[in-house]
């Protein structure tokens, strides 16, 4: 439950949650110090997407002299440029005409549905069955991991203004992933003995309190249940409140949670979505980590690129540099997803794979365990190793790091170079092919048809 926002700001971070929303940012400090029109713009802007900070990220990571360009305030406060001028007006103009809830409401769903809401197959090809049942709450993709999306965890601390599961947090119900029953999960991994993996996500897994997360980790540790060997949980809680780890009221009980599953003879995975080296800086950040480190968890580092906050080698650099000194492991560099405002945030994949690599070589090899650029697409993660000119054809050279089919793993491929292009759909295979090998071939482990031809309609 979150408390009102407090006009005076706090030092050291607040112990007590606070979030900061449309209603509310009015009462911060610096709220009156910005310019109106951004003022007004972020409130035009929620009406339509999520909007959620918290006292502790506007105190303590955003550098308020440096806004609108500071990286933190880009990623958690919405911005003018996330809405297409004609949507964007639409709105203002219906605020100003002092248009009711439901209108302003109706526009706005009629916006996020044209901003491809579910991207990758996610409802319509990633939710498996069980006795006939689409099971709401589950999510699998790749045959080792099943993700579960507990209803109570359908939120966080504070909401990435990339974020590609922003329609879980605004629109209707038929658009949100949520499961309240654990059994369905158990039952579904009884019949998978394929499945190593579990990720708990949302949403933030860590938003939910430990005796919430008890229920749902304590049955996967059943000898039953022995094949499933990692349970990770997604989070930005490290970023966002690293409280969570540290003074929250049921901090140490969480920790013992995750100390039970090493006990258990499992192995406790924070999959932590790192975007900045802002964001390991402060004390208490440092301390969560140490925390959870000495659990026997371990924490890897993962996040897009996304322009405006991070869209250059050095924070990347800098942000595995810190990570592994800090005991933590880069995991992926992604490339932001082709949902909501993408327009805003998007980097053309030519530029993603030069600041992936010139980060890289920026760093030891303790930090090259980071794999990357990666597109999490609807045929499977596809990584971007590389341009190379064959035959005189310049093309990327591209890698299926996991697929639908687990056959696909591993699987080399090229496709045209295009120096515009931002996702996988704009590309065309390279040297004469028709189409790309996914393309041709049936696609499962589990819940949908193979898809059409063409990336067109991904």
């Amino acid at each position: 439950m979150t408390t009102p926002l407090s006009l005076a700001p706090s030092s050291p971070p607040s112990q007590r949650f606070q979030a900061v929303t449309r209603r509310n940012v009015h009462r911060l400090p610096q709220w009156s110090s910005l310019p109106e029109p951004l003022r007004e713009a972020v409130d035009v802007v929620a009406r339509v997407l999520p909007f959620r900070s918290n006292r502790y990220v506007v105190e303590h990571l955003i550098d308020w002299q440096r806004v609108p360009e500071d990286p933190l305030f880009q990623l958690t406060f919405p911005q003018p440029g996330m809405l297409e001028p004609q949507d964007f007006q639409r709105i203002r103009r219906l605020l100003h005409q002092g248009a009711g809830p439901r209108e302003v409401e109706a526009a706005a769903q009629e916006i996020r549905q044209r901003l491809n809401p579910q991207p990758a197959g996610q409802l319509s090809h990633n939710v498996p069955t069980l006795d006939g049942r689409r099971l709401q709450g589950l999510q699998h993709k790749y045959r080792e991991t099943v993700l579960f999306f507990p209803a109570a965890g359908q939120t966080c601390h504070a909401y990435c203004t990339y974020c590609f599961r922003w329609a879980q947090f605004v629109g209707p119900a038929e658009m949100r992933f949520g499961g309240r029953e654990v059994e369905d999960l158990v039952s579904y991994l009884r019949l998978h003995p394929e499945v190593t993996d579990v990720l708990i996500t949302g949403g933030d897994a860590m938003i939910l309190k430990a005796r919430l997360l008890r229920r749902i980790v304590e049955p996967l540790l059943a000898p039953e249940l022995e094949h499933v060997q990692n349970i990770r949980f997604g989070t930005k809680a490290l970023a966002y409140w690293p409280q969570r780890f540290v003074t929250d009221e049921d901090a140490d009980d969480l920790l013992r949670l995750l100390e039970e599953i090493e006990a258990a003879g499992r192995h406790g995975a924070i999959m932590a979505h790192a975007s900045h080296p802002v964001e390991l800086q402060p004390s208490i950040a440092r301390r969560a980590i140490s925390r959870l480190r000495g659990t026997g968890a371990q924490i890897r580092m993962q996040a897009p690129v996304v322009r405006r906050v991070n869209d250059a080698p050095e924070p990347w650099a800098e942000l595995w540099r810190e990570g592994v000194q800090l005991g933590m492991v880069p995991y992926y560099l992604f490339i932001e997803r082709d949902t909501g405002p993408k327009r805003y945030f998007e980097v053309p994949l030519a530029r993603t794979l030069e600041i992936f690599q010139q980060a890289h070589r920026r760093v030891s090899g303790l930090a090259r365990t980071v794999r990357g650029p990666v597109m999490s697409a609807f045929p499977g993660k596809v990584r971007i190793a590389g341009v190379e000119t064959i035959h005189g054809e310049r093309a990327f050279v591209l890698e299926m790091l996991q697929g639908r089919s687990p056959d696909w793993a591993g699987r080399t491929f090229f496709a045209r170079y295009d120096p515009h292009a931002t996702w996988l759909d704009q590309l065309q295979p390279a040297f004469g092919e028709e189409c790309f090998f996914f393309e041709t071939e049936g696609v499962s482990p589990g819940a949908g048809p193979p898809p059409p031809t063409r990336l067109r309609s991904l």
